[in-house]
């Protein structure tokens, strides 16, 4: 691939912020654009003007926002809007988060455009004018490299796979108007309805830093998972187990059906370890689990283990993380 702009997928809350893993995207665009520039672009009609500090400090140099009649919610009218952004750009390599919407809009502009595409990718490099990405498969047992042999990559990329760093000098992106006109079968599907979740003050549970999650030892009861994860500041998670028993949401599930995480800490309280669980978090930076099994598969791939009841073990952890808190 010769030297372009490398094109990033703003994703942004409803009140125009930016969620926390594209400060990432930005930081990998950056090192890999060099020269050429980061380019990015902002899909839906909240306001920008939230977003353009951080997109200076990142050193963004244009942002396409794309305008349309459609809903750019939609998979298919996003994969149109991409395609506009990445001919207007000249960008060879987009980057988009990955999660589950982001990673069909992808799928679906690399058909149309021929594009190499991967996903759930935790590194990334340039090496001999190619894209080589890094991504753990197998349910975490196997570590490989995919080099993009197409002209253009299109590549989502894990939340908390690269340490956000500010540019060096910080920029005045300029704001263009991209105006898309969607293909004919990208709307046929009509998005009838929206509904946004309640606000629980933790953070999104696919790109936190830190996740606690309980399984079936909790036997329902949530409480000390949630304490701790509210003192270290984390997302609360499940196994298919928990969400299964109506303990908590499906939206919490955990796992190769559920959501993949790849947080820095990873907390399992009364989790056995199965495969289909260990294949959403194996990932993770440090993982400490508390059993009361000394047998559990889970102390198999854990940094720490703690042989105990979590009902003990949890709230006197919480309490010794506020105590050295002052």
């Amino acid at each position: 691939m010769t030297a372009t702009p490398v094109l990033v997928l703003l994703d942004h809350a409803p009140d125009g912020s930016l969620r926390p893993p594209v400060r990432e995207l930005l930081t990998l665009a950056r090192d890999l654009a060099g020269d050429a520039g980061v380019h990015g672009v902002w899909a839906g009609d909240e306001d920008l003007a939230p977003a353009l500090p951080v997109l200076a400090a990142q050193g963004v140099t244009t942002v396409h926002r794309l305008v349309t009649d459609a809903d750019v919610h939609l998979s298919a009218v996003l994969a149109d809007g991409l395609e506009a952004a990445s001919a207007a750009s000249g960008a060879s390599l987009l980057l988009l988060v990955s999660s589950f919407d982001n990673k069909e809009a992808a799928a679906r502009l690399a058909v149309r455009t021929g594009a190499g595409v991967v996903t759930d990718v935790d590194g990334l490099t340039l090496e001999d004018g190619r894209v080589v990405a890094h991504k753990t498969v197998l349910a975490g047992t196997w570590t490989t490299r995919c080099a993009v042999t197409a002209p253009h990559a299109v590549v989502t990329v894990k939340a908390n796979a690269v340490a956000a760093q500010d540019a060096a000098a910080p920029s005045s992106p300029q704001v263009v108007d991209l105006p898309v006109e969607p293909r004919a079968g990208s709307t046929r599907v009509r998005l009838v309805e929206r509904t946004e979740h309640a606000a629980s003050g933790r953070p999104d549970l696919g790109s936190a830093n830190v996740v606690v999650v309980g399984g079936r030892g909790t036997e329902g009861d949530f409480a000390a998972v949630e304490e701790l994860a509210d003192v270290l500041g984390g997302a609360v998670g499940a196994t298919r187990v928990a969400t299964d028993e109506g303990w908590i949401g499906h939206d919490a599930q955990i796992g190769q059906t559920g959501v993949t995480v790849s947080p820095r800490l990873y907390v399992g309280a009364g989790v056995s370890g199965a495969v289909h669980h260990r294949g959403g978090m194996q990932a993770s930076g440090t993982i400490v689990a508390v059993n009361s099994d000394p047998d559990a598969p889970i102390f198999e791939i854990a940094d720490f283990g703690v042989v105990g009841d979590l009902f003990t073990v949890l709230p006197q952890a919480a309490a010794e993380l506020r105590r050295l808190r002052g």
